[in-house]
């Protein structure tokens, strides 16, 4: 499904304001009422010429307000109070000059209200030009009955094209709101496609370089052992290409026994010598994928930091918890600072309820234990932006 953003050619937050004046000027044809009496008798020509320019002259105040003020937006700038001071002095100018025909002119004010007012004046703003309208009227003389139409039809009149005007307000800003949700999900998945490479290219880029390494000293006084730590350079690059399509197209999950078993070469191939221990029964999914996750991650920081000759990794059941730890001999962990990668597997966990210690060992060393919930709920993907 496709959203629209205010940017997108396939609507507008707003009509252009000619077209804004061009649909107003359909409504202002109710101000031809009062030309019925202009031409008649009794008015002679210079009469019914000034009022006829006084009649156009609201009519040209009234557009040019719709001209300057969008209403849709609900901000109102000077030259829109200006206006609405022009339609409010001619709206009770010319029905006094001219009579009680010109009373009409006051609905169009209590329009002009509700459309231009910022939203939290506009309804107090109609129902002053109802009251308005009744002053002038009852000033005028003019009948009981036709003064409570008048001001009823300013008042209704007003108060619908305010809730027209609020409703298009709300319109626009849930299509904004839309619109930002689109970027902030685009910009989510961004930083997960991040974080997960890092997470694949950190490890795998360490094995890589570390067997590089060795293949350069075996080089020149083993041969064939150097071919085949080569080989086994094209095997793991071969592999971190499956695994950076799979992170890419989000179907990457991660098992924790294949990622002991990853570990123990990686760490093999480091010179350093693993100890695995796990208790219990195999633990669910979520769980899985979260412990593989930070096998990896400490596996990586003990090639890169620990200069460590042993290391041990353990999972086991606790409380309603599962727990892995993982701890090594090493002399560096403990002066590295904290990277994108453990920033990145602190979001995972506790998105999905649980807590990470990392720290130096009182004996030497470096620990880094993971617990998280048998039961955890649905992980969501953490905001936190990586480096």
């Amino acid at each position: 499904m496709s959203i629209l953003t205010p940017k997108d050619p396939g609507w507008e937050s707003s009509p252009s304001p000619w077209r804004r004046a061009a649909w107003t000027s359909l409504g202002l044809v109710y101000l031809l009422l009062p030309t019925s009496s202009l031409f008649g008798h009794g008015h002679s020509a210079p009469a019914s010429i000034v009022q006829l320019a006084a009649l156009l002259s609201y009519a040209a105040s009234f557009i040019a307000l719709v001209i300057a003020n969008n209403p849709w937006t609900g901000e109102t700038n000077r030259r829109t109070y200006v206006l609405l001071g022009v339609l409010f002095v001619l709206a009770i100018g010319y029905p006094l000059l001219f009579g009680a025909d010109w009373g009409g002119l006051l609905v169009y004010f209590g329009v002009a209200c509700a459309m231009a007012l910022p939203p939290r004046w506009a309804g107090r703003g109609v129902v002053a030009a109802a009251a308005l309208t009744a002053v002038i009227c009852a000033s005028l003389g003019v009948r009981n009955s036709s003064l409570a139409l008048v001001t009823f039809e300013t008042l209704t009149v007003g108060l619908l094209l305010f809730a027209f005007r609020t409703s298009r307000m709300l319109v626009v800003q849930l299509r904004e709101a839309r619109g930002e949700v689109a970027r902030l999900a685009a910009n989510e998945e961004r930083l997960r496609i991040a974080r997960d490479l890092h997470d694949l290219l950190g490890h795998t880029l360490s094995l890589i370089v570390l067997k590089s390494e060795v293949a350069t000293r075996l080089a020149e006084r083993d041969l064939d052992r150097s071919v085949a730590e080569v080989r086994d350079i094209e095997a793991v690059a071969r592999q971190a290409l499956a695994d950076v399509r799979e992170a890419i197209s989000g179907y990457r999950q991660r098992n924790l026994t294949d990622e002991l078993e990853n570990a123990r070469s990686v760490l093999a191939a480091a010179g350093v010598e693993l100890t695995i221990k796990s208790s219990g029964t195999p633990l669910p999914d979520q769980v899985d994928g979260l412990f593989g996750w930070a096998v990896r991650e400490g596996v990586t920081n003990i090639v890169r930091h620990a200069r460590a000759r042993t290391a041990a990794i353990t999972v086991r059941r606790q409380d309603g918890t599962a727990v892995l730890e993982i701890v090594d001999d090493g002399t560096g962990a403990g002066e590295a600072p904290a990277g994108n990668g453990l920033r990145g597997l602190g979001e995972r966990v506790t998105a999905s309820g649980g807590a990470v210690e990392a720290g130096a060992r009182a004996d030497g060393g470096f620990r880094l234990a993971v617990r998280a919930p048998l039961t955890p709920t649905t992980p969501r993907e953490p905001a936190g932006e990586t480096a």
